[in-house]
């Protein structure tokens, strides 16, 4: 895929303020593409959506995706042609601390980008992004396939569960005979430079690190297919841009790592701290969170067939990426610049 195609092309998205829409819009903003986001204030301080000054390089509106009326009244005035969704309350444990907030948000909010999605007219490719946590999670030792059955543990993940089932009804009512194309992406546990949010293990090696204390991991030996944030960007890039083509390729698609790179929680801080140096340690430390799956992988067969897809940065290069990210932020550097190269070194990885 070359990411010129979006040169001059009108794209909403929406949680553009977070760790993923950030990166997402910075790609887009590089190719040349007119830009609107819609969401909340970014949800950290710091945060990387401000530290990447795009913001007035971009059509950036501050809303709740439940607030129907002024999510409308946006994408109307914008008539874009390319959706994708990406806001949410993406934290498992801020998901059991606060359940209505996150059905609200990630399952109604799901219904109100549809409902705009399909009163707007220019709209031809739509894509909501959920997770890898929406299946029904048996503790196989094989990655799940996009038509396991559906059914998340916790609130998070159950949520995004509904999700997929909003956006299916959508499509089956709504959208089979329209000439809107309409997917859905399952992606694995995103690393990558930027992502300041609580509860995540990256970021928690990153603070630990710049404060010069041990990281503390919950669950060391639990399984997660990691992989750096720019490989499922490209790939949301690549279903909105093939289905625009042509619908026989919309659908719903697994983004995750090869399975070499399905690795523990223990083994990716080693890696961290293997790239971070100063002799950086972790220690095992269990705080009798709620539950929170040990095993998940997923199966991405699917689109490697369907669309040629094959991931670009083996988990070595994601956790050393984060690092020189992260680095360059500790050293107040020009982040902008570090994103950049970083897109680009990405792009040209064969």
């Amino acid at each position: 895929m070359d990411l010129n195609f979006y040169r001059g092309k009108k794209v909403f998205v929406t949680g553009h303020t977070g760790f993923k829409g950030t990166w997402l819009c910075k790609m887009l903003l590089d190719a040349g593409a007119q830009v609107t986001g819609y969401s909340l204030d970014p949800p950290t301080d710091p945060n990387l959506f401000s530290l990447s000054q795009i913001e007035e390089q971009m059509d950036s509106v501050i809303g709740d995706i439940r607030n129907r009326e002024l999510l409308w009244k946006t994408i109307k005035r914008v008539n874009p042609e390319f959706v994708i969704h990406l806001a949410a309350q993406p934290i498992v444990r801020d998901s059991y601390k606060d359940p209505v907030l996150t059905y609200e948000t990630n399952v109604m909010g799901t219904v109100n980008i549809l409902e705009a999605v399909r009163n707007i007219e220019s709209v031809r490719s739509f894509l909501n992004v959920t997770t890898d946590k929406v299946y029904l999670n048996r503790e196989w030792e094989w990655g799940y396939r996009e038509d396991d059955p559906l059914d998340g543990y916790d609130p998070y993940s159950n949520s995004k569960s509904c999700s997929e089932l909003v956006t299916h009804s959508y499509l089956n009512s709504f959208f089979a005979d329209s000439s809107v194309a309409i997917s859905t992406a399952r992606a694995g546990n995103v690393i990558g430079g930027g992502d300041f949010a609580p509860d995540r293990i990256i970021p928690d090696c990153v603070r630990a690190a710049i404060n010069g204390k041990n990281i503390v991991v919950r669950n060391p030996f639990s399984v997660r297919p990691y992989q750096h944030v720019l490989e499922p960007l490209y790939v949301y890039l690549m279903i909105l841009q093939k289905q625009y083509e042509d619908k026989k390729y919309a659908g719903n698609y697994n983004v995750g790592p090869e399975d070499k790179d399905c690795v523990t929680t223990g083994e990716l801080v080693n890696l961290f701290c293997q790239f971070w140096g100063n002799g950086q340690t972790w220690e095992n430390k269990s705080d009798g969170g709620p539950h929170e799956a040990n095993f998940l992988k997923l199966d991405c067969s699917r689109i490697k067939k369907v669309l040629g897809w094959k991931p670009k940065w083996d988990i070595i290069k994601a956790v050393e990426k984060t690092v020189e990210w992260s680095k360059i932020y500790m050293a107040r550097g020009v982040i902008p610049k570090c994103m950049e190269i970083q897109i680009q070194e990405f792009l040209e990885e064969k």
